[in-house]
């Protein structure tokens, strides 16, 4: 006997098909999953076969072969536990499928017949719409992930029995001879529908910050308005930021209010966003119950190792670049990291995406977000910004080190770097600056790339070069004999330079100019604090 079901598993961040082919031949009682299964996958026959059996139903007792095609693509995890216990059913003429429609069988079995949630539901889902599926049966616990995705039919089940529409014998008494067992036809998988007027329905969490609400409000930072100028300009074009300053001097609280300012994720950005932390099993750990609309923050511990920033591990996983993809990675504390993890960031800055290298397959994760960092200008903090009791006592060679720990490639990286320093009027600011100004700021900036790129794969200022950076950045003779004659003194990179001038594209959108003029300029310059050599 033979069946075929279809089953998904994830690779990278996107889904994949997998055909669960069951076969039953004559032969000693023995199962072979084969297709390249993983650890994972070879234990779900003892899970099946105890599930089956605690079900009321009958494992067979015959040489069991399940193939997972295709034969060649490495199968991890335990999506496919579902998909391999209702083939068995059917092959052995237990229960009958419907015909009419094409389903795809995603989940974990429990030793008792319970369904267990997965991760990566939201990809497997969109992979079965845009394949032609009709429908999906998946763990009751990932309906409400799965419902993000419209326009396909889902079956939530708790359990293995659930597929049963009527609970009863499998089998007929007859007299005078054994009880026959007979397959229970299922006409239709209608009876799972889940109720869609539950709590099932998703709803958005992001309602404080799309009412302009928000917890956390640059109205609070009294003071630094400097800094809250760069910030602007780092959301209004996606550029990377770096603030030095003295302990307590607001960079930390600087840097965790940007997302408040920062536009919603659009659509498809949105559904990007919530695939990879779905992928990586996080998605329960989000506020938000459907589509991630706020974009997100991550601020890892200095003390991360690189496969945590990056992604990978014996089963690739997505890393803190990836899960701040489309938002911002805020390293606290920059040169407490260590170097050798800092340096990994410089492939996925320029390419924004992870590629992680496996004997057996190739991953590629989108790592596309605003890096933000926070330094002390030397060991003690206290360098630049002496009073009576607290002096610096570290020496020139001590604060090279200690800076020389971020590495001059990374630096280059980093388009805007400022000081921070203790304010000093801050006591007689009545009011400040409130994130919704700001964000209003960074809307009209953002407008008007929306309709410079919108014929190019573009978004962002940040995202410009070659010759679409010498096209959109079109200089008065001024401004470009100013930033020419710093690149000479100061001994910038060609990175540098086109960095500056990215910047200085996006301090001219948020003023409303059509060219980038000798102001626009000279201020993108003085942001590159760390090009002056101690």
């Amino acid at each position: 006997m033979y069946g075929k079901l279809n089953s998904a598993c994830l690779y990278g961040i996107d889904g994949v098909l997998i055909e669960v082919e069951t076969d039953l031949s004559n032969g000693l009682p023995q199962t072979s999953i084969i297709g390249l299964p993983d650890s994972a996958v070879r234990e779900a026959v003892e899970r099946v076969r105890a599930a089956i059996k605690n079900c009321g139903f009958k494992y067979p007792s015959q040489r069991v072969t399940i193939n997972l095609a295709p034969a060649d693509l490495r199968k991890e995890g335990s999506s496919f536990d579902l998909a391999i216990a209702v083939g068995l059913l059917a092959v052995s003429s237990q229960i009958i499928l419907p015909r009419e429609e094409r389903t795809l069988f995603i989940g974990e079995l429990a030793l008792d017949g319970s369904v267990r949630s997965v991760n990566g539901v939201l990809s497997m889902v969109d992979l079965a719409k845009r394949d032609g599926f009709d429908s999906v049966m998946l763990p009751w616990e990932n309906v409400q992930e799965a419902t993000l995705i419209k326009g396909i039919q889902l079956y939530g089940v708790k359990h293995l029995q659930d597929i049963i529409p009527e609970a009863g014998c499998l089998s007929i008494e007859r007299k005078g001879a054994e009880p026959e067992r007979v397959p229970v036809r299922i006409a239709s998988f209608g009876h799972l529908l889940p109720d869609k007027k539950g709590a099932l329905v998703p709803k958005d969490k992001d309602s404080l910050l799309l009412s302009g609400k928000t917890i956390e409000d640059y109205a609070d930072v009294l003071g630094q308005q400097h800094a809250k100028r760069a910030l602007v300009i780092a959301a209004a074009g996606m550029h990377n930021i770096l603030l030095m300053g003295p302990p307590g001097t607001g960079k930390t609280m600087l840097i965790r209010r940007l997302p408040t300012i920062m536009p919603m994720l659009e659509e498809a950005e949105a559904l990007e966003v919530t695939k990879i932390l779905s992928a990586a099993g996080k998605l329960k750990e989000s506020a938000a119950s459907g589509l991630i609309r706020t974009r997100p923050f991550r601020a890892p511990h200095h003390t991360i190792s690189a496969t945590g920033l990056i992604g990978g591990g014996a089963i690739p996983k997505p890393g803190e670049v990836s899960l701040a993809h489309r938002g911002v990675l805020f390293l606290d504390e920059l040169p407490e990291f260590n170097r050798q993890v800092l340096e990994v960031l410089r492939q996925p800055l320029e390419d924004k995406q992870v590629t992680i290298s496996r004997s057996r397959a190739v991953f590629t994760y989108p790592a596309q977000f605003l890096l933000a960092g926070s330094m002390n200008p030397c060991f003690c903090g206290w360098y630049g910004s002496e009073t009576d009791s607290q002096r610096c006592t570290c020496s020139p060679g001590r604060i090279a080190r200690y800076r020389s720990r971020i590495s001059g490639p990374m630096l280059d990286r980093i388009d805007l770097q400022l000081e921070v320093p203790r304010p000093k009027e801050w006591q007689h600011e009545q009011a400040s600056i409130s994130s919704a100004e700001m964000r209003q700021q960074v809307l009209t900036a953002q407008s008007v790339q929306a309709e410079r790129y919108r014929e190019l794969p573009l978004s962002w200022n940040s995202e410009l070069s070659g010759s679409l950076l010498r096209k959109f950045c079109k200089m008065e003779p001024g401004a470009h004999a100013l930033l020419q004659q710093t690149v000479e003194v100061l001994g910038l990179s060609m990175r540098s330079y086109d960095r500056i001038l990215k910047l200085s594209r996006t301090i001219a959108d948020l003023a409303g100019a059509a060219q980038i003029g000798v102001e626009h300029t000279a201020e993108a310059i003085q942001y590159r604090k760390l090009d002056v050599k101690i």
